[in-house]
């Protein structure tokens, strides 16, 4: 194998230009020329393809984003169109191609490898959702990013005597959520895998105030209940001061963190040296501080399980 491609697709992460880099400067050092795809799965269309030399990628390694920008492609799930993206490989001579992404983007990994065609996937992504790996890349940014706010919010909230709700990203899995709510004490973590009880939250806030507390914080996945939401409810029953933050796209900007560089440089070099070995239809990732390969199919229909033991910890915690 002489020429692969490499394509970041989905929503950004930090560290995915770390990935991009170590797969350019890697294949570079092992004789493979690496070809860019700017746009995701609609650069593959498009052909909207662009050798990368090492120093192209200079200074990547901490920049956050990608800088072979990114989309969303249904259109992608059509084989006609599949089977247009591998033609435009093969007349580009492009052997190969290093997905760096969620469960959207490895979803077309494992689509182009069902077609014969050699695809090793990059798990990336800040919802860290993807089954078969303890860690994506961009999560631990991600969380960081959460917990900085939040812990700014706090001081607010001190100051004030006042209530607040940190609504994080998190529209179907509630990684973020538990994470930056563990990290910053919070009083209450909301989140879409766990039903919740609006009469337990009301009887959690009236007992803190009949002991003197101060303040609240309650840290919710977006997809367990909107902040804006949740406050009105909150606002009905309790004569309480309590104001909302949506932290958003925050969450997934800036600098990678030492972690996200780490194992996107890790990772990287895992699906080239595999793609080159002949590997298709997996995606790289770790577990139990393990490199690990797992099969594309498996990371996108099975299922990860939140670690109920934290979310235990959190209620714990809160007296």
């Amino acid at each position: 194998m002489k020429r692969i491609a490499v394509l970041t697709s989905g929503g950004d992460a930090p560290g995915m230009n770390a990935a991009i880099r170590s797969v350019v400067r890697i294949g570079f050092s092992r004789n493979i020329e690496v070809i860019g795809v700017r746009g995701g799965f609609r650069g593959l269309i498009e052909k909207n393809f662009n050798p990368l030399l090492p120093r192209d990628v200079s200074g990547l390694l901490e920049k956050g984003g990608t800088v072979l920008l990114t989309s969303r492609t249904d259109e992608f799930k059509s084989e006609e169109i599949q089977e247009k993206a591998i033609e435009n490989f093969k007349s580009e001579h492009i052997e190969g191609l290093i997905v760096i992404g969620g469960n959207g983007s490895q979803s077309g990994n494992f689509a182009l490898s069902k077609k014969d065609f050699p695809v090793m996937g990059v798990a990336s992504t800040i919802d860290n959702d993807l089954w078969g790996t303890d860690y994506t890349i961009g999560f631990d940014t991600a969380v960081n990013n959460a917990i900085q706010a939040i812990d700014k919010i706090r001081d607010v909230a001190t100051s004030h005597a006042r209530s607040f709700i940190v609504e994080v990203m998190g529209r179907d899995r509630g990684f973020i959520a538990i994470d930056s709510a563990i990290a910053t004490g919070a009083d209450i973590v909301l989140i879409p895998e766990v039903r919740f009880d609006i009469g337990k939250i009301i009887k959690n806030i009236k007992e803190g105030m009949e002991k003197k507390k101060l303040h609240h914080l309650i840290v919710c996945a977006e997809g367990a209940i909107h902040a804006r939401d949740l406050e009105q409810i909150i606002k009905s029953r309790l004569d309480i001061e309590i104001r909302v933050s949506v932290l958003g796209y925050i969450q997934r900007g800036g600098s990678p963190t030492r972690f996200d560089r780490i194992i996107a440089t890790l990772f990287a070099e895992r699906a080239l040296t595999e793609l080159i070995q002949g590997g298709t239809g997996k995606v790289v990732g770790i577990k139990d501080n393990q490199i690990v390969l797992i099969p594309a199919e498996d990371a996108v229909t099975k299922q990860k399980d939140i670690n109920s033991s934290l979310y235990k910890i959190i209620e714990e915690v809160s007296v």
